[in-house]
């Protein structure tokens, strides 16, 4: 049996180009969140749904190094 383990390229654009909806960092792309402030999020509980597993992933991203992944996709597929 295959196991299909490409991402999920609209999931990756959405990913890419989500902002934070609010509190001290609205409006700044979630690549761009200190990874403290994701760090703190994982240990209060993320957000319930989209915005939850969106940080969720971004953190990550970002502890395996793969920030440059989501900036080039924000480069290449600018909304």
């Amino acid at each position: 049996m295959k196991m299909n383990v490409a991402p999920d390229r609209e999931k990756l654009l959405e990913l890419a180009h989500y902002r934070m909806p609010f509190g001290k960092f609205k409006g700044r792309y979630l690549v761009n969140l200190p990874e403290p402030y994701l760090i703190w999020y994982q240990q209060k509980g993320f957000p319930e749904g989209k915005l939850g597993n969106l940080l969720k992933s971004m953190l990550e991203i970002k502890v395996n190094g793969l920030e440059p992944l989501i900036r080039k996709i924000q480069k290449d597929f600018p909304r």
